[in-house]
């Protein structure tokens, strides 16, 4: 029996019988990211129910050197838990919530939690998740930690990191770190915890982690604008964030073709404007006081702005169902961009300030390059985070577009680099964007991280080929 086998064996016996699959079947749907970009292979798919399980395995693996991708809910857009060899760890029967602290503000979880889950539990003790993302229904925790998920309410409360407040991991060598720290105050030498969070698992594994918690919202309003252009747009988000001030809780963009793929697509979705604007915004203002006079703040604001036609139409939501609609036309523009055939995507920041800049040069960059590209940019308007999404042409060959993506990445890539952006605002680096960081970055930080991830993991079984090669 060789090493691999001889640890494979050994693995089977640490997780018992529902910790291991390894039939095709069993192990396909692993294997492949949400956007079908990338389709991977491993041995087995191992899921420990414990912490001191997830530890063992990894004890194993370390010892026979045998490559781990650890991965959670799998609804990542990069390649990043994709594994080439090896076995896959999945988190999900680790999903026990562990404490709720309404009064420290905090909930301690398991890697294997869904996030909606945490949300509904912080909710029936009083409190507010805020992490919030379109795949809440099925992303993990571990896995918003791990890429370090953004969503639609880092405007107010920030992204996974600034939620993050401890982290329990297992170590490339099998060691457990307990760093479950529920304090807002500790300068205790280096922030470790921050090591892990964004690393993709490729320093280590999340196997639970304590996040905080904020005052439950008791008063809310949510409006969607329909706006001459994306000038409109942003001098609109100036003008709600000087009169809302940390009541704005989410700003987001969309253009009129993300709207029409929305109703067009998605069951259910309909135009609640009485016609087409060049551009939309959805805002959404929250408090935890109940007599906060938050519709009357929006409603102010907007019709200031209707009147200098800054704004040429808007709605507010009157009651929960109809909110939830207005977020539903947001929400559902990725999945209805599947039907319009290939998409090129790009997860990008760049400061507020240049937004508009960049729109309009990456915009006719592309259009230069594709003649009949359509544009669909939308998203987090407030926190500098653009999804500039390139739908392909009308009756194009999808595999022929598609096969334009690294060429049109090294050109936004360009300008970004220009602008003091990122070619990665939420979703991470994984495989597909590996390559693409090594020219992004200066090499003294592409260097720095190599040594990081050389000290914690020496001979590179975990996560390998993700974020930095060693």
């Amino acid at each position: 029996m060789s090493g691999t086998d001889q640890a494979l064996a050994a693995i089977r016996a640490a997780v018992g019988p529902k910790g291991w699959i390894d039939s095709d079947a069993g192990i396909a749907p692993y294997l492949e990211e949400s956007r079908n970009l990338f389709r991977g292979h491993c041995a087995a798919v191992i899921r420990p129910a414990s912490t001191a399980e997830t530890a063992e395995v990894v004890r194993i693996c370390a010892e026979a050197r045998l490559p781990i991708t650890p991965q959670g809910g799998n609804t990542g857009h990069v390649g990043g838990a994709v594994p080439d060899g090896g076995i896959i760890l999945c988190t999900s029967r680790m999903n026990r919530i562990r404490d709720i602290d309404p009064l420290n503000h905090t909930i301690t979880a398991e890697a294997g939690c869904i996030l909606a889950n945490l949300q509904a539990a912080a909710e029936e003790a009083g409190c507010l998740l805020p992490l919030s993302l379109a795949s809440e229904g099925t992303c993990q925790i571990g896995g918003n930690l791990s890429s370090n998920a953004g969503g639609t309410a880092v405007l107010r409360y920030g992204n996974a990191r600034e939620l993050v407040m401890g982290v329990e991991v297992v170590l490339p060598d099998g060691q457990v770190w307990d760093g479950l720290r529920g304090l807002r105050k500790d300068n205790t030498g280096y922030a470790l915890k921050h090591l892990f969070v964004g690393a993709e698992g490729t320093l280590g594994i999340i196997t639970a982690a304590v996040m905080k918690l904020f005052p439950r919202p008791k008063t809310s309003a949510t409006a969607l604008a329909g706006l001459p252009g994306l000038k409109a747009v942003l001098d609109l988000f100036k003008r709600i964030r000087d009169e809302a001030g940390d009541s704005l809780t989410g700003f987001e963009m969309m253009p009129r073709i993300a709207l029409e793929f929305a109703v067009r697509h998605i069951p259910g979705n309909s135009d609640p404007l009485s016609g087409p604007h060049a551009h939309y915004a959805l805002i959404e203002l929250t408090s935890p006081r109940a007599d906060e006079p938050l519709g009357e703040v929006l409603e102010r604001v907007l019709g200031e702005a209707l009147e200098t036609g800054d704004v040429e139409d808007a709605v507010l939501a009157s009651n929960e169902t109809q909110r939830e609609a207005l977020w539903t036309l947001r929400e559902s523009i990725s999945e209805a961009q599947k039907h319009e055939g290939g998409s090129i995507k790009h997860d990008i920041s760049v400061p507020i300030s240049r937004i508009g800049d960049f729109m309009e040069r990456a915009t006719a960059m592309v259009e230069t390059e594709i003649p009949g590209v359509r544009v669909c940019a939308f998203g987090h308007v407030g926190d500098g985070n653009i999804h500039f999404n390139l739908s392909q042409p009308a009756g194009a060959d999808k595999d022929a577009f598609l096969g334009q993506w690294q060429r049109i990445n090294r050109r936004i890539n360009e300008l970004l680099a220009e602008m003091g952006g990122s070619i990665s605002a939420e979703h991470g680096i994984g495989k597909l964007k590996r390559d693409q960081l090594a020219a992004f970055r200066p090499a003294v930080e592409i260097d720095m991280m190599r040594r990081i991830k050389q000290a914690l993991d020496p001979d590179n079984i975990m996560n390998p080929g993700k974020v930095v090669e060693i």
